[in-house]
């Protein structure tokens, strides 16, 4: 059966950075054992399988897969399949249009919405559809540094220390000193499996951040590795800066109100992505928090399967 696809460059406006994603349409009769094939077949950080709605005013149901396993939420493919979905239906009417629409995802419902505007990178935005948490466990710093090929001198800034949270997929989040301890990092996976805690049933993934960026408009920088996800480097990790933003409102005590900030990531790998992060604290917690950015189309075709 020739089934449709598309794939788009996401938290970037230009071909060919950012963060790749596959968005499989009409996958309704797809099987899971043939999803997780493809997603593999692809080697993407990520597949989309899109898939009607349970509930008939949502926009799909979209099923997420890393090369090696399925996934609850992801960024990335929540802000590429928002995008793919709304210029399917209408990019080819020209003008400029605002929507909102609710993506089922195994996390539960996401609302997202989508800007498309002519002769630019469409953007979309979603709600958190979970609150960042902390877990409280035992981290031995030194192998965090041996399996980043770091000093341990070179953990942690302010108050910012390793530490592992989670708003649907965990991470255990390595604060580094500057811009040039995260471009050192070697990452070692072997080192990572021995050192990392196990965290909602799986290992958890490493990101490690520094304020600021190459970028001048830049909050943070940041690399992810996930060998427990067979991805051995990501260029864009949208559940990571979800995870993050609960750090970040912790470790730098955020005021009440509203707090806008640009994290950067793929650098290093040659494709630059820009994920824009949204907070807003209340009576000293995340009240609501969203995450954003661009995607710009880079193939279209047919899978026969």
């Amino acid at each position: 059966m020739a089934r449709p696809y598309s794939i788009y460059d996401v938290f970037t406006n230009r071909k060919l950075a950012g963060n790749p994603l596959a968005v499989v349409f009409d996958a309704d009769d797809l099987s899971n054992e043939t999803m997780q094939s493809i997603a593999a077949e692809m080697n993407l950080s990520e597949t989309v399988f899109v898939t009607k709605a349970s509930n008939g005013s949502h926009a799909a149901k979209v099923r997420i897969f890393t090369p090696v396993r399925e996934l609850p939420f992801a960024g990335h493919p929540t802000v590429g399949t928002a995008i793919a979905l709304a210029e399917r239906a209408y990019g080819n009417e020209g003008g400029n249009l605002d929507l909102v629409s609710v993506l089922e995802e195994n996390v539960g419902p996401v609302r997202c919405a989508v800007r498309l505007r002519e002769a630019e990178a469409s953007f979309a935005e979603f709600d958190l559809p979970k609150i960042s948490m902390r877990y409280e466990l035992a981290l031995d710093r030194q192998g965090i540094a041996d399996a980043l090929s770091l000093k341990i001198t070179e953990l942690g800034f302010e108050n910012h220390v390793p530490s592992v949270w989670s708003a649907g997929v965990p991470f255990l989040l390595v604060p580094v000193h500057n811009l040039s301890a995260v471009e050192r990092v070697d990452f070692d996976p072997q080192l990572w499996e021995r050192t990392a805690p196990l965290c909602e049933g799986g290992l958890t993934s490493a990101y490690v951040y520094c304020r600021s960026g190459v970028n001048h408009g830049a909050k943070f920088h940041a690399r992810m590795f996930s060998p427990d996800l067979g991805i051995s480097e990501d260029p864009a990790t949208g559940s990571a800066v979800a995870a993050l933003s609960g750090a970040i409102r912790h470790f730098d005590a955020l005021p009440d109100g509203h707090h806008p900030m640009m994290v950067e990531q793929g650098v290093e790998m040659g494709r630059p992505s820009y994920i824009h992060l949204h907070i807003d604290a209340k009576d000293g917690e995340i009240s609501r928090a969203r995450i954003g950015g661009q995607a710009v189309r880079f193939a279209s075709g047919v899978l026969d399967v």
